[in-house]
């Protein structure tokens, strides 16, 4: 188990950058819900065995496959800009360990997450069930397409950068449903942007923050 003093010092730490950011978030501080959501998975269990010791750290993490697993405060505040509701259905683009998908299944009805890495995307789906997070699906899939047959989402949120804002995720977004996604260059600028779509189908866009991630990539792996 985790020692309650490692969670309440991240906890701080997200708090602190939250009010650090708020001038381009707006949001000085994140809801008690995703906060209790941050506090309740144990992020330990979501890092490789030789990392552990550094899982409480307020900064992204290796996972192998070039891939990581985000920041804690960029989780939180992604998260909080969803404004989930607890019957709410959330698609997740790039499952990585599983640790977004399992903060996200605190608040919210269903979680689909979908990972372009075979071997990440079966790893997580092991972790999730083994830890008891059952309203979560996983599968292994090109990101860029979505997933059609369970649309639409209330959310959707993407944890890897794209170039555009894929159409084929905002056609998946409900009426009144909110993305948040990374955009920007591979190696340059990128921007996180948020999407929000009205009763009328009509989108608009807000940049919230400068960010970091890994890119989009087409495909998926063996």
């Amino acid at each position: 188990m985790v020692e309650k003093q490692e969670v309440k010092q991240i906890l701080d730490q997200i708090r602190a950058d939250a009010r650090f950011t708020a001038m381009y978030t707006g949001r000085e501080e994140f809801s008690e819900q995703v906060m209790q959501a941050l506090a309740q998975v144990e992020r330990d269990k979501f890092v490789p065995d030789e990392l552990r010791s550094e899982a409480y750290e307020n900064r992204p993490l290796p996972i192998g496959h070039q891939q990581t697993i985000s920041q804690p405060y960029i989780v939180a505040l992604m998260t909080d800009l969803l404004d989930t509701k607890p019957g709410h259905r959330v698609l997740e683009i790039g499952t990585g360990s599983g640790y977004q998908a399992a903060v996200l299944s605190k608040l919210v009805k269903e979680v689909y997450s979908i990972e372009r890495v075979a071997e990440l995307a079966q790893s997580a789906r092991q972790r999730l069930e083994a830890l008891g997070y059952d309203n979560v699906h996983v599968r292994c899939d090109d990101g860029n397409d979505g997933w059609p047959e369970a649309a639409p989402f209330d959310g959707i949120i993407v944890t890897a950068a794209a170039t555009n804002i894929p159409e084929s995720l905002t056609d998946q977004l409900a009426p009144d449903g909110r993305m948040v996604i990374p955009v920007g260059q591979r190696w340059g600028h990128q921007e996180l942007m948020l999407v929000t779509k009205d009763n009328g189908g009509r989108l608009n866009t807000r940049d919230v923050l400068g960010v970091a991630f890994v890119p989009l990539l087409e495909g998926k792996t063996a």
